[in-house]
């Protein structure tokens, strides 16, 4: 019993105030109305006062008083009384304290005048009662209630036979059965009953029974029955027995319970007359029961799916037959019914919800309703639930509908009224429903309808005291989706409508949330139920059986299967298909094609399933061989374009996991996004585009699509359009072209470090070209506003998003263009004026107004020594333009055009064609037509504007604040090598732009040297590109040999395009540019020359590469070679020399590697067909040489020269060529080995400096063959007389002297060990003729102002240098026989050799980015150069994923570390007025000692004679030092050298060239010995002595030379 504890305190003062709370609290007490409650809490007040009597803390006649008080508040307080009085008798009985026992018996006693006698005789043990005097005997008082009991519970009483009448059963069932409709209660019929049974003595449990059977009879009269019901019956359990007992009988096999026994069962339980847990019991099968049948249900499905995806051999499946009989026969032996479930349903027809949901969670998930009349009544329960919401918010426009009925239950779910009165029930209610919501497709509408409007809402509200709830109302239909909806598509059979209305609802979640959606149906949903497993087979199965049969020709008739069987199950059919087309490619078209039948949705998750199938983990993204991406990678990303092009998917998800993928580092699936764009947009980008189309695509958009592609873009305009808002919607387009910029490093230092060098060059292709596939995308279809909305300015690309420069400048040029044309625009709308002159003037402010921040943002790209020599206007307007801006394609225009009037012709001649569409078409291509001439004629106009902009810059482009080489240098570098291999179209931009900078007589351009370059250094270029670089490589080479070829072929074109033009001077002078000045220009005899060294060093760079065996240089040599065969080759020798190694390359490569010798075999058979265009060496260029002087060197007009150019006079002052490693030694006072390095070191794989001012070492071996001519010309050359000889002899005495004198004042303090400078001390006491080569250092003259004398002797220096600027003269051939052996020996040292070994090494340099690594200063040796003088090391172009040299690494650092330090600087390069004033000096002495040269002209002429005479004794001599100056050298290198080895440097074999250069060598010594006996003041020695002194100091110099090198190799390496 509850206790209910009264305060202390009332109990101390009972008489005071206790009692009267006492009596206040059960006056309030029962008062209450709390359905049985208050009983129990009076109880509690009685028992805690009564047993404090029993305790003695109360007066019992205080208390008895108080309870006769209390008797009056209720008529059942006697008994409660009596209740609470039984209870202390039992707890008193038990107690030993008597006095307690004592105390209840004389309260008891006196209460005994209020409490009836009769209670407590029920109630009070006997004993008790004896003890009060009620009974007697106590022991009399038991016998006679066990008697009473027997005859009541135990005697059978025969009511039959003895009382029962029946005709009180048949008045009874009458009463029952009688006509409700009047004024007839249940309580008159309750009083009739009640009197039958008293008047036909009938049962009372009897009639209950009746009473039950009729209302099963008359269900429809619920109200009646019910409210008799609860007024006759007594106890609940004695119901419950009787229904239990109704039950039981129909529990028998066969037997079916009917529905109304259910039905009354179901109302009793709705009004509470009996409890659930009570009947349950009385209901079968058991609850284990259910659940082992839920188990064997899904075992059964997941077997039947094993034998539907399995292949069964005949006899096995005989054997399934037969057990599936058995099966079968024994299911038809109908088990008894599920009462449970019978139960359930009459609950939910009723309305009883709750009650329902107690009986479904006794049971396993969606078991109860996967039975169909359960699951149809929990839907109609639902209808009725949303109804009032669903005609409110949910009915379609033009809809009506059919109105439901509701519930007469009022304990029936509650009709909704919002979206928030669907979370009390009726999302509850579709959870239990589950996928069995497919029997009632009109109520998935519903809910379906309901969704959409709830989203609209949930987009339009925005108020934040709703923003929580919504939310979760969000969550909760994201779980119906999940959990009900899309469960039941799959149950339903082919409704494609339920799939178009769910995609309405679908459509308005982002993609995020219904690709959650779409993963949970596909992996997890066919998992849970029975029937979603055996439906999932059952796809299976249907899938492969249509995918077996789909082919090209049945496509319409496959394609409606597949719509049919993707209506339902989408992921399971998409997800067989993928994998099917993962294997074998050539499903795709007719897959793609079939797919016409899906519906919206279906689209939806074909999208969702591709990027499954891409993110799978388990699947390698590359082949077993790690160096090409995996076939189903590719067929996968081919898929997607067809797909997203032809069908209107939505694209984001599919962009997404493209940027995530690079965002993560990874770039593999950067080919979905390549045939994504490539498809919807039709931009294609290869590197094998025809001439025809690359120049279309310099053209307008316009021309672009009808000429500049393979394909005809057609119907692209939709899919273009659906593309760019994907992109815009989702701010997607910035990242994707960043992120790409960024993996291109990437592709090498994160994801390159162990793949195949060859896996990660086509990596690197695939990034790039998709960059400038997307970037070109963008800027053809995104508006002005848009594009420049979101590319932000060139700095913050470069500086913020360490965008490489060239990309930021890809994704900036739109934005320039549109800006230039809007501010056009602009201005001309301003001004009316619409003369050309006015319209130019305004185009340029236009320019300058937009471009002026670009040139201030690029000064923070590069350090600010970059700035010296390009101006960031020059660099900003290289960079910013294009191919559109600088030509206009008048004959693709008109090709174009011509094919559009055949095609109109061919349309007119056609009769076949109905008139109206020969009429649409004509239209069309009139249209057409029109068009592109329209946009020929804009692009013109637009042309000529630039070209007048460029020529009002040109004179502002390039300072003169460096030496030209260094200009040079820096437009290579930072210019056009890195925009040259970027795309195709840019590689012809960068030689169409560097012909543009010639033609419009740039000043400080120098043509020449540009040229010279680019073809002088090709070996280190070429290994350094990746494959799809080596096509734009090509391209930009055979452009620029186009140019060269055109001016080379017609002396009338090259005088009037490069005579009197500054980029083919010779001299540059510090006042400008003066064209009258014949000596000063190349004349085109020996530029003829200059073009044949550019050959002929092409060959030799090709045939390194051929050489080294390594599969980058091969591969990439090959490929620039196919490029520039319609240039190239040109002389039959050289041609023949390639062919060779060709040919050699298709022996060894053929079953080594099949891809080199594929191309190989190609470049052949093409080099073959060229060779009737060759000519004869003596065709190309006239092979007579100039006669030789007694002077080693001398000057000479331009790049006819063998040797390096004079030195430099000043960077701002003039200078001239000068022929001769001992003209410049002498000149200088630098020392001959390091010049000697430098210059071979730069023959081998680059370009040495002299640019293409060295012509004839270029040809030299070539050009020896004939000695006769060469005497002839040597005797009619000018510069070759004795004056001038003698002339050139005095100066290289003195210039040697000067230079001597200051290196060694320099030396001594600064530079040269003490050891050195005593050496340098004995060298020059043994005289004047070892000054030249006694020095290991490296001179600087004194820093003196010499501007005044620089002035006044630049006349007579003018004067000297023209005068021997006349006659080239071969270089020394012994110094070449030793430039040989050091380039062979560099070219072993540092040629790469496998991609293995390189691949560490170019990883190291990679990482400072294409110009980072170009960036850098001269290396020491290259001081001493003049304006054209730069050694290979400067010209690499920027880094790509190949290999680079270590060698190459190691030495630029360390001259980019001495360039950094001012004082080192001063030591290595010589300071320029310095220069300046040694010149004025050198002139002023030749001057004063001209006069004397005279004199001994006789004498020379016959010296000359006699040395005719000993030319067979100075060969002997010759070879027999070169062969000792080679073992001095050492022959460490001699294995190495083979890949450098004669057959690879020149067409000539070993043996003849070696005999050559001894030949060669002996006589320029002779020369030599002969000089300086005249210049030492006629002193007679005798050649043989001479002879050996020559060789005593060649010796002397290899010494000193092999010891300089190792010097500057061990500071490299530091």
């Amino acid at each position: 019993m509850a206790t209910l504890i009264l305060p202390g305190e009332w109990i101390k003062n009972w008489e005071k105030s206790g009692k009267h709370e006492f009596v206040q609290l059960c006056k309030e007490l029962t008062e209450k109305t709390d359905h049985g409650n208050e009983t129990k809490d009076i109880q509690a007040a009685l028992y805690e006062v009564c047993s404090q009597v029993v305790q003695g803390n109360l007066k019992i006649d205080l208390v008895s008083a108080v309870l006769g008080e209390m008797m009056e508040l209720r008529d059942d307080l006697p008994s409660i009384l009596a209740d609470v009085f039984c209870i202390l008798d039992l707890e008193t009985g038990a107690l030993e304290e008597k006095n307690k026992r004592d105390y209840y018996t004389h309260l008891v006693g006196a209460c005994l005048s209020f409490v009836p006698e009769a209670i407590l005789k029920e109630r009070l043990d006997p004993e008790t009662l004896e003890s009060l005097g009620l009974i007697k005997q106590a022991h009399q008082f038991n016998q006679k209630i066990v008697k009473i009991k027997t005859k009541l519970f135990y005697k059978q009483q025969k009511f039959n036979l003895l009382r029962e009448e029946n005709e009180g059963y048949a008045k009874l069932i009458t009463e029952l059965g009688q006509d409700l409709s009047g004024n007839i209660t249940s309580t008159l019929v309750l009083e009739s009953i009640k009197s039958l049974i008293g008047c036909f003595n009938l049962d009372p449990n009897r009639v209950l029974d009746i009473i039950l059977e009729v209302y099963e009879s008359r269900s429809e009269q619920d109200e009646f029955f019910l409210s008799l019901i609860k007024s006759y019956m007594c106890e609940p359990i004695t119901l419950c027995h009787i229904l239990g007992f109704k039950f039981k009988f129909y529990q028998e096999p066969n037997e079916e319970t009917p529905k109304s026994l259910y039905h009354i069962a179901a109302a009793l339980l709705n009004h509470k007359l009996i409890e659930l847990e009570d009947l349950y019991v009385h209901l079968m099968p058991v609850d284990g029961t259910i659940v082992e049948e839920h188990k064997r249900e899904i075992s059964e499905a997941k077997q039947i799916a094993r034998k539907l995806v399995t292949v069964v051999l005949p006899s096995e499946k005989s054997e399934d037959k037969e057990k599936e009989k058995e099966k079968e026969e024994e299911k038809n032996e109908k088990p008894p019914d599920n009462q449970k479930l019978g139960l359930l349903e009459a609950l939910l027809r009723i309305g009883d919800w709750h009650h329902a949901q107690s009986i479904m969670d006794q049971m396993p998930s969606f078991y109860a309703t996967s039975h169909k009349t359960i699951a149809l009544a929990l839907c109609q329960l639902v209808h009725l639930t949303v109804e009032p919401l669903y005609r409110r918010a949910g009915v379609p426009k033009g809809a009506k509908g059919c109105a439901l009925q509701p519930l007469k239950n009022k304990r029936a779910p509650q009709p909704t009224e919002s979206f928030e009165d669907l979370r009390k029930d009726t999302f509850s209610m579709l959870c239990y429903l589950g996928p069995h919501l497919s029997h009632d497709p009109i109520l998935f509408a519903k809910i379906v309808r309901l969704g959409k409007s709830f989203m609209k809402e949930y987009q339009t509200d925005g108020r934040p005291e709703v923003k929580d709830k919504m939310e979760i109302l969000l969550s909760c239909f994201l779980s119906i989706a999940d959990q009900v909806l899309l469960p039941s598509l799959s149950l339903m059979e082919c409704n494609a409508c339920m799939s178009e209305e769910l995609w309405g609802l679908f459509k308005l979640f982002p993609y995020q949330h219904r690709y959650r959606l779409y993963g949970q149906w596909k992996n997890e949903t066919y998992s849970g139920h029975p029937l979603l497993v055996k439906v999932k087979a059952q796809t299976v199965e249907r899938a492969r059986y249509i995918m077996k049969r789909l082919t090209k020709e049945n496509i319409k008739q496959s394609g409606r299967q597949i719509g049919k069987l993707s209506h339902s199950n989408p992921t399971i059919l998409f997800d067989y298909m993928l994998s099917q087309i993962q294997w074998y490619d050539n499903l795709i078209v007719p897959v793609v094609d079939s797919l016409k039948y899906l519906t919206s949705l279906n689209y939806d998750v074909l999208a969702y399933c591709i990027i499954e199938a891409l993110a799978n983990p388990e699947k390698e993204k590359m082949k077993h061989d790690d160096t090409t991406l995996s076939l189903w990678l590719q067929s996968l990303a081919s898929l997607c374009g067809a797909v997203f092009r032809k069908y209107p998917i939505e694209l984001a998800g599919l962009l997404q996991y493209v940027t995530n993928q690079l965002k993560a580092g990874k770039s593999f699936d950067l080919l979905i996004l390549k045939e994504v764009v490539q498809k919807m947009a039709g931009i294609e980008i290869t590197d094998e585009m025809t001439s025809e189309q690359l120049e279309a695509m310099t053209g307008g958009e316009q021309l672009k699509a009808e000429g500049g592609y393979f394909g005809q873009i057609r119907n692209t305009k939709k899919s273009s359009q659906r593309l760019k808002d994907a992109l815009l919607d989702h701010e997607l387009a910035l990242p994707l072209c960043l992120l790409m910029a960024q993996q291109r490093n990437g592709v090498v230092f994160l994801e390159g470090g162990e793949k195949h060098l060859k896996l990660v060059g086509h990596l690197y292709d695939q990034c790039h070209d998709t960059l400038v596939q997307f970037g070109g995308f963008l800027a053809s279809n995104l508006s002005t506003e848009d594009y420049i909305k979101r590319v932000p300015s060139i700095d913050v690309l470069c500086n913020q998003f360490h965008t490489p420069h060239d990309a930021a400048f890809f994704l900036s040029r739109p934005m320039y263009a549109h800006q230039i044309l809007s501010k056009y625009e602009e201005l001309k709308k301003a001004e009316k004026g619409n003369r050309q002159q006015q319209k130019v003037t305004k185009y340029v402010a236009a320019c300058e107004q937009v471009m002026t921040p670009v040139h201030e943002a690029v000064m923070s790209l590069h350090p600010a020594r970059v700035w010296d020599d390009l101006r960031p206007q020059f660099y900003a307007t290289f960079w910013s333009l294009t191919m559109y801006d600088l030509a206009v394609p008048h004959a693709a225009y008109e090709r174009e055009v011509n094919k559009l009037k055949v095609q109109i012709k061919a349309i007119e001649e056609n009769s076949e064609i109905p008139l109206n569409k020969k009429k649409k078409e004509k239209e069309r291509c009139t249209a057409l037509q029109e068009k592109l001439q329209e946009e020929e004629k804009k692009q013109m106009e637009h042309v000529q504007r630039v070209l007048h902009r460029l020529k009002l810059e040109k004179d502002s482009w390039l300072l003169t604040k460096s030496t030209k080489n260094e200009t040079i240098t820096k437009f290579l570098q930072l210019c056009l090598f890195p925009r040259c291999i970027f795309s195709s179209i840019d590689a012809v931009y960068c030689a169409r732009f560097v012909e543009l900078v010639h033609q419009q007589k740039t000043p400080n351009f120098c043509t020449l040297l540009c040229y010279d370059r680019v073809f002088s250094a090709i070996i280190y270029t070429v290994a350094s590109c990746t494959e799809n670089e080596s096509h734009r490589y090509g391209r930009f080479l055979c452009c620029m040999l186009e140019t060269v070829t055109r001016w080379h072929s017609n002396r009338a074109v090259y005088e009037k395009e490069c005579v009197n033009y500054p980029g083919f001077l010779t001299i540059f002078r510090a006042a400008g540019f003066d064209g009258g000045n014949k000596a000063d220009q190349l004349d085109y005899e020996n530029f003829r020359h200059v073009v044949h060294k550019w050959h002929y060093m092409l060959t030799k760079a090709s045939v390194h590469c051929l050489e080294t065996g390594d599969y980058t240089h091969i591969r990439n040599i090959l490929i620039v070679l196919t490029k520039i065969l319609p240039c190239y080759p040109k002389v039959l020798n050289l041609g023949q020399a390639l062919e060779c190694r060709v040919h050699k390359i298709c022996l060894e490569e053929k079953d080594k590697r099949p891809d080199l010798y594929a191309l190989a075999m190609g470049y052949s058979g093409r080099l073959k067909s060229q060779k009737v265009h060759m000519v004869p060496e003596n065709e190309f260029h006239h092979k007579d040489q100039p006669a030789r002087s007694a002077t080693p060197a001398s000057q000479q007009n331009g790049p006819g020269s063998t040797g390096k150019p004079a030195a430099n006079t000043s960077k701002t002052e003039e200078g001239g060529f000068e022929d001769g490693d001992r003209v410049k030694d002498k000149s200088q006072g630098t020392t001959k080995p390091v010049n000697k390095a430098n210059s071979t070191t730069a023959k081998v794989t680059t370009s040495n400096g002299n640019g293409a001012l060295n012509s004839t070492k270029a040809v030299k071996d070539d050009k020896e063959k004939s000695g006769k001519e060469k005497k002839e010309k040597k005797e009619k050359t000018p510069g070759s007389t004795p004056e001038t000889k003698a002339e050139n002899r005095r100066e290289k005495q003195r210039d040697e002297r000067a230079g001597k004198e200051e290196r060694l004042l320099r030396e001594g303090k600064e530079k040269t060990p003490k050891a050195d400078r005593e050496k340098v001390k004995l060298d020059e006491k043994s005289g004047k003729d070892d000054k030249a080569k006694a020095g290991n250092g490296e001179p600087v003259e004194p820093a003196r102002d010499a501007v005044k004398e620089s002035k006044n002797k630049e006349k007579g220096d003018r004067n000297a240098a023209t005068a021997t600027l006349k006659s080239p003269n071969p270089r020394s051939d012994s110094a070449e026989s030793e430039r040989d052996h050091k380039r062979r020996k560099l070219d072993s040292h540092s040629s790469p050799s496998h991609s293995s070994s390189v691949k560490p090494q170019f990883l190291k340099v990679r990482d400072q980015g294409r110009s980072l690594l170009l960036d850098r200063p001269l290396p020491p040796s290259s001081s001493s150069s003049t304006d054209f003088l730069l050694l290979s090391d400067n010209l690499l172009p920027p880094p790509t994923p190949s290999q680079l040299i270590c060698h190459l690494h190691s030495s630029l650092q360390d001259s980019s570390n001495e360039l950094k330090d001012p004082a080192t600087k001063q030591h290595i390069n010589f300071n320029s007025v310095a220069r300046s004033k040694s010149r004025e000096r050198e002139v002023e002495k030749k001057d004063t000692e001209s006069v004397q040269g005279r004199s001994k002209e006789k004498k020379e002429e016959k010296e000359r004679k006699e040395r005719k005479r000993d030319h067979g004794v100075n060969d002997r001599e010759a070879s027999q030092e070169s062969k000792r100056r080679k073992d001095e050298n050492g022959t460490n290198s001699s294995k190495n050298s083979q890949s450098a080895s004669p057959s690879c440097d020149s067409p000539l074999t070993p043996e003849k060239e070696k005999t050559k250069r001894s030949k060669s060598s002996s006589k320029e010594k002779a020369e030599s010995v002969k000089a300086e006996r005249t210049s030492s003041g006629g002193k007679k020695e005798s050649r043989h002595e001479k002879s050996e002194k020559k060789e005593k100091r060649d010796s002397a110099g290899g010494k000193e030379e092999k010891k300089q090198s190792r010097l500057t190799s061990t500071d490299n390496v530091h």
